[in-house]
């Protein structure tokens, strides 16, 4: 199966979510479900002053969102999984951005995230389907995360032994062929 084309939102899945793809007026809803997955994942794995700090930048966040969201096109799409009470999960992909990767795999997984609360329901991989689908892609993770590196090498993904330092830790890169 290849990425979703369309913004027409999924039927309903058996967990009773659905996708469509995010728009610009869903900047503030999308800004809350990021940050409330980022203490999901990320609390023991990062300090815990950077995941504070990120909560004070909400304002800039939301800005930043509807920028992302009211310039993306077709390749760059995010989407978003929902459910009667909001947003649960969402993923964004693109045009990737490490030089050394350049014209052998394209698409970088930018974002993958779902509340702790739909950990281990389908998701996620929904998810990854509908903004990845089978294309060659690569994605960083924070080093630590064992639960997204486990998720991420049953998509077909390996760690390719890149690693980077960013403020909120050690991330390692994975990569993965066509399928």
């Amino acid at each position: 199966m290849t990425h979703r084309t369309t913004d027409a939102p999924s039927p309903r899945r058996p967990d009773g979510t659905w996708l469509r793809r995010a728009r610009p007026e869903d900047a503030e809803p999308l800004t809350d479900l990021h940050l409330d997955c980022w203490d999901d994942a990320y609390t023991g794995l990062m300090p815990q002053s950077t995941l504070a700090e990120r909560r004070a930048g909400r304002a800039e966040r939301v800005e930043k969102w509807r920028a992302i969201l009211a310039e993306a096109g077709e390749e760059d799409a995010t989407w978003v999984a929902e459910d009667p009470d909001g947003m649960v999960g969402f993923a964004s992909a693109g045009p990737g951005r490490d030089n050394d990767l350049a014209g052998e795999i394209d698409t970088e997984v930018k974002a993958l995230y779902v509340r702790a609360s739909r950990w281990g329901s389908g998701v996620g991989y929904a998810l990854f389907e509908a903004a990845v689908g089978d294309r060659a892609a690569y994605l960083w993770v924070l080093a630590g995360n064992d639960r997204a590196i486990r998720f991420y090498e049953r998509q077909g993904f390996r760690l390719d032994g890149t690693e980077d330092e960013h403020d909120e830790g050690r991330h390692v890169r994975m990569v993965r062929a066509g399928l």
